[in-house]
C-alpha cells in the first residue's frame, strides 16, 4: 500500500539566521570600525564614538573576503589600505578598494579583516577566511551560520607548526 503525503504540510520554516532558499545562508553580523575598537581598548575615546553597523550579510563559502559597498564602507569610516584586482567567477577582473580594519561579530565570535569594495552590490558577503577566523560554518540542514559545535565556548584555531 502507498502512503500519499498530505497537503496540508506545515509552511517552511525561516530560521533567525537563514533563509530558506536553496545554496544562500543570510546572517546577522555586526561590523565596526577596528582601528577605532583599538583606540577604545587603549581608553583614547568612550564607547559610543566607534562606529557600527549590524548587516545582513550572504553567507558564501566560496568567496574569500569580507565584501561590503560604498554605504557601510562611508558609515563606518573605513580607510583605503590598497588598490586590488579581483576576478569574478565569469573570468571578470575589476580593480577594488581594499579598506579596513573590520571587526566583524557574529554571536559570541569575533575576527578582524579587510574588506573588498564592490560599489554596486547591495549585499554585505562574508566569505571564508573570517568565517574560519570566527570558527563559524553553515549548517547545511537549517540553512543557518552557526557556532562551530565541536568548539561552543572558545574557537579553535587550526596551526600546522614544524616541532
Amino acid at each position: 500500500m502507498i502512503k500519499l503525503v498530505s497537503k496540508d504540510r506545515k509552511p517552511k520554516t525561516v530560521y533567525e539566521t537563514g533563509k530558506n532558499e536553496m545554496g544562500l545562508v543570510y546572517a546577522d553580523i555586526e561590523l565596526l570600525n577596528a582601528g577605532e575598537t583599538y583606540l577604545l581598548r587603549k581608553n583614547l575615546i568612550e564607547e559610543d564614538q566607534v562606529k557600527q553597523l549590524t548587516v545582513r550579510s550572504l553567507v558564501d563559502t566560496g568567496a574569500y573576503m569580507l565584501t561590503i559597498n560604498d554605504d557601510v564602507r562611508n558609515q563606518l569610516d573605513l580607510p583605503l589600505i590598497e588598490r586590488q584586482y579581483v576576478t569574478f567567477a565569469n573570468e571578470t577582473q575589476i580593480e577594488v578598494d581594499v579598506v579596513g580594519p573590520v571587526e566583524v561579530r557574529f554571536e559570541s565570535r569575533r575576527t578582524t579583516c579587510d574588506a573588498v569594495v564592490l560599489p554596486t552590490v547591495h549585499d554585505v558577503l562574508l566569505g571564508s577566511i573570517p568565517m574560519e577566523d570566527m570558527d563559524v560554518l553553515i549548517h547545511p540542514k537549517e540553512q543557518k551560520l552557526v557556532v562551530n559545535p565541536k568548539h561552543p565556548y572558545v574557537a579553535n584555531k587550526y596551526l600546522k607548526v614544524a616541532a
